[in-house]
């Protein structure tokens, strides 16, 4: 593994004798755990079931032999059957090269914003940077490529070229074809079109999920994912069951932050309103703990903590049911109660696992149907007859009809990518450039 996880192990520990009764499903907490970061999480997927691993490392072999493994953005995926989000990304490069790549690559002198009816030389450079003709206006063809450019390189599209503007059209065109190329790597590393059966990526990038069988995308919707202090691991894993009417087993620090405040302003009655249950340790032996017995002030400073879960059933943060991945993480995707948050655009705001906005939909792909529990007021798990992988990946573009859209880097690992190539030595260093 390429992670460190000293800061994370006492609460992984405290998490694995609740997930041990599932045979095979050993020493996986049942909850998300703390993700050390890692600049690893750049470019490469964390094999969880390393069956699902050998079909990418069989492509990588063969682009060694033919001598191309380390070029990055090379047309391999004319040699070899890659993901088609690698073509569409390749032919998005080509297409920036030809629409941005061939501008004046002047500097824009930095100062107060730009908007229509500004002058001076400023403006001037600004008009030279993006292939307009000499002038010293800000004018309505000026505001049109500003936008056209803000819109390509994921700014808002408002066409005033303020700070971020600038600072971006100052990186110039080479700086996000090496994004390009990055993103280009990161689909590389996903399954090809040869590859048959089932899977689902997850693109946490861009916070969609799509249903992919046989090579090729068969269906697609939003998902919600981690927010950048508790980033959705870049990983691989096998869907292994699904649990219906989950349980929402509160992680401690929202028992800290979220649970314990409220019940110190609202009293015990709170707990009863939203349907928790205090539990007196996190194994499937625990027994519920009479919540007058605990002291919500230690709770809510940090002193103390405690096992907090909400009953399945209406309301519960997860749904209607989780789609169970065993990993040492604790990461999975799962039902949400509240549909209106799939219409945000701003959609990191998880605690690392992956809500699903039509969840009926996935069970529905994967099962057959939606499957249903003896008890309504029960949780219980539901095998998959066959196991079915999901790749989690990173894209900070994407491909559009209209050409390539940059996205932000919310979890800031485009930098540490770039720069770890930089200062390489060898193709890859060269291949950026």
């Amino acid at each position: 593994m390429m992670f460190r996880r000293a800061a994370s192990l006492l609460l992984l520990l405290s998490f694995s004798g609740a997930a041990a009764a599932r045979p095979g499903y050993a020493d996986f907490p049942i909850e998300p755990v703390e993700i050390p970061p890692s600049i690893q999480q750049g470019l490469d997927l964390i094999y969880i079931d390393p069956e699902i691993a050998p079909a990418v490392r069989e492509r990588d072999k063969l682009l060694k032999e033919i001598g191309i493994e380390d070029k990055l953005g090379s047309p391999v995926d004319l040699l070899l059957p890659l993901n088609p989000f690698y073509t569409d990304l390749r032919r998005g490069l080509t297409r920036y090269r030809a629409a941005w790549g061939r501008l004046p690559q002047v500097q824009v002198p930095s100062g107060p914003l730009l908007k229509p009816g500004a002058k001076g030389e400023r403006v001037s450079a600004l008009r030279e940077r993006l292939g307009l003709g000499a002038g010293s206006v800000f004018d309505e063809s000026l505001a049109n490529a500003v936008r056209r450019y803000q819109k390509v390189h994921g700014i808002k599209a408002d066409g005033i070229a303020g700070e971020g503007t600038i600072a971006s059209l100052n990186l110039g065109a080479d700086h996000y074809k090496r994004l390009l190329k990055i993103n280009l790597e990161r689909a590389r590393r996903l399954p090809g079109t040869a590859e048959k059966g089932r899977y689902v990526l997850v693109d946490v990038g861009a916070a969609r999920i799509y249903l992919f069988e046989n090579g090729r995308v068969q269906d697609t919707m939003k998902a919600i994912v981690g927010k950048p202090g508790s980033a959705t691991p870049m990983m691989a894993a096998l869907i292994r069951y699904a649990s219906i009417n989950p349980y929402w087993n509160v992680p401690p620090d929202l028992a800290k932050t979220l649970v314990a405040p409220r019940v110190l302003a609202d009293g015990l009655g709170h707990l009863k309103a939203e349907r928790y249950e205090v539990l007196s340790d996190w194994t499937t032996d625990a027994t519920v703990v009479d919540p007058s017995t605990i002291d919500w002030k230690a709770v809510a400073d940090g002193t103390t903590e405690i096992r907090v879960r909400q009953l399945p059933g209406r309301g519960n943060s997860m749904g209607a049911i989780k789609f169970m991945l065993p990993n040492e993480f604790g990461i999975y995707l799962h039902d949400s109660p509240d549909k209106s948050l799939f219409n945000n655009e701003e959609r990191w705001i998880s605690n690392g696992c992956v809500r699903v906005e039509d969840a009926r939909k996935l069970a529905t792909w994967l099962f057959g149907d939606m499957p249903k529990a003896a008890n309504p007021d029960r949780e219980e798990d539901v095998g998959l007859a066959g196991p079915v992988p999901v790749y989690m990946s990173y894209l900070t573009a994407g491909a559009t009809s209209e050409g390539i859209v940059f996205r932000k880097d919310r979890y800031d690992r485009d930098a540490a990518v770039l720069a770890r190539y930089s200062i390489g030595a060898g193709k890859l260093a060269m291949a950026l450039e």
